[in-house]
């Protein structure tokens, strides 16, 4: 099977979540939104844990949940933007309490692709396979005080994209790992009406398929939530829930991170013979990402403080080097008009007379993008648009029938997805509905979540403070 075979099915992964870029973390499947009642509310949902579903969301909501419950959900078609018929995704969830013990529960994910084609490198067929992921996660939670709970996850997750490599390639096409959550939740935060929760997840080594010097860190994600209780009677509640959603892994693109105009050239240790991925001072300049235990704090600045120049792709690839184009503005409108500039083409060759500094270099590649100079530009406001914000609304009549609005917004992705949901509750189960609406041609318009609960034996009671 051609390598290009697996790299689309990572692509169609990745477009889960608009937070990844391609290549910038694995095991994306993992943020896959369960529970149409959180589908329904624009997946805001880690301070409105108080059922099974709290298993994903926020372990530490078990805390404060009595009795047993089970929960199922379907989508029929995941990403029906690709008219991928056998494209699916289930989730099952389970939670229990145990008094002076706590809660625990669990929840079992599956993501099924579908059926591949496989070719080798000439592409030819070579018959048909069936591509999944899939994941098993065990959930512990207990209250810390009469409004505050704390949650952990231990998970293991499998990805079969392939049985085998293709051609050269060693490993195999799968990989199984292991991560962690950890959750907390504190209810009546500053305001009697007023939830809040915090929830780190997918923290664990990074993830292989291929080439194992090419894994990817785990999508290690931070999520902060409120929900404020508008209106709280007894029969006529209103909830107004926002969570907002950071990715924790410190990437790079290709950077002159030591000011030389050259991407690389030289080995780890220093030893440079215009060749190899770092500088003369030992640092990695083509593209990679921190490990998880820098990532999580790097990636609140990598986009912003971190790093050199860019070596921005011209017609799609980096060539090494900083800069060495200059684009003129012909009309004189401010604006660097690339199909009608002048080029003069620098190059890096020492021979030519032209050096990186020199006052001929210029500062464009060659489709007229900044390079040289581009890392002042970057502000803050780079790091801001990284952030996914969840806007809910979710009114309840009396204790049986809910309507739900939200609203997932994506500034860097350029991706914003109105939801709509509703919701019954009946003699110990419940029924909800969630549909994701957005734009023509986006994977994930028109996506319908359908979700069943069941309390067993005993009635699910929520601990009050």
């Amino acid at each position: 099977m051609k390598r290009l075979a697996i790299c689309s099915g990572l692509l169609l992964i990745t477009l889960v979540n608009p937070i990844f870029s391609v290549g910038e973390a694995g095991a994306i499947f993992l943020l896959i939104a369960p529970g149409a009642r959180a589908g329904g509310l624009g997946e805001a949902q880690v301070a409105v844990t108080d059922d099974a579903y709290a298993s994903y969301w926020n372990p530490a909501g078990l805390g404060f949940l009595k009795g047993q419950e089970l929960s199922l959900m379907y989508v029929p078609e995941w990403l029906p933007g690709f008219n991928l018929d056998d494209m699916y995704y289930s989730f099952a969830a389970y939670r229990k309490h145990y008094p002076y013990l706590g809660t625990i529960g669990g929840h079992i994910i599956f993501l099924s692709l579908g059926e591949q084609t496989r070719t080798d490198e000439a592409a030819n067929y070579l018959g048909t396979f069936s591509s999944y992921m899939a994941a098993f996660t065990i959930s512990y939670s207990a209250l810390l005080s009469d409004n505050r709970s704390f949650g952990l996850n231990a998970k293991i997750f499998h990805q079969h994209l392939t049985d085998l490599g293709a051609g050269g390639e060693k490993g195999k096409g799968y990989s199984t790992d292991f991560g962690f959550d950890i959750g907390y939740l504190h209810k009546e935060f500053l305001s009697p009406r007023l939830d809040l929760g915090v929830t780190v997840t997918n923290i664990g080594p990074k993830v292989s398929f291929i080439d194992p010097a090419q894994a990817d860190p785990q999508p290690t994600n931070f999520t902060l939530g409120f929900n404020y209780r508008l209106i709280d009677e007894q029969f006529n509640k209103l909830n107004v829930i926002y969570d907002v959603d950071k990715l924790l892994v410190g990437s790079y693109a290709d950077m002159d991170w030591n000011g030389d105009g050259i991407i690389g050239g030289c080995d780890k240790e220093g030893h440079c013979e215009g060749l190899g991925e770092y500088n003369s001072n030992g640092k990695q300049e083509t593209a990679h990402t921190d490990p998880i235990y820098l990532g999580i704090f790097t990636s609140w600045v990598d986009d912003w403080f971190l790093g050199g120049d860019r070596d921005i792709p011209a017609n799609n690839e980096s060539d090494g080097k900083i800069g060495g184009y200059d684009w003129d503005d012909n009309n004189n409108d401010g604006v660097i008009n690339v199909d009608q500039g002048e080029i003069i083409e620098a190059g890096i060759n020492p021979n030519d007379g032209i050096n990186f500094g020199d006052p001929d270099w210029g500062i464009y590649n060659q489709d007229g993008v900044k390079e040289v100079g581009n890392s002042k530009d970057r502000s803050i406001n780079d790091e801001l648009k990284k952030l996914i914000h969840h806007f809910g609304l979710e009114y309840w009549y009396s204790k049986y029938f809910a309507l739900r609005a939200g609203y997932y917004y994506d500034q860097e992705g350029k991706i914003n997805n109105p939801t709509f949901g509703v919701g019954l509750r009946f003699a110990g189960y419940g029924f909800d509905f969630g549909f994701t609406s957005g734009e023509p041609g986006h994977p994930l318009t028109n996506t319908m979540r359908f979700s069943l609960n069941m309390e067993i034996n005993s009635p699910k009671q929520v601990i009050q403070p």
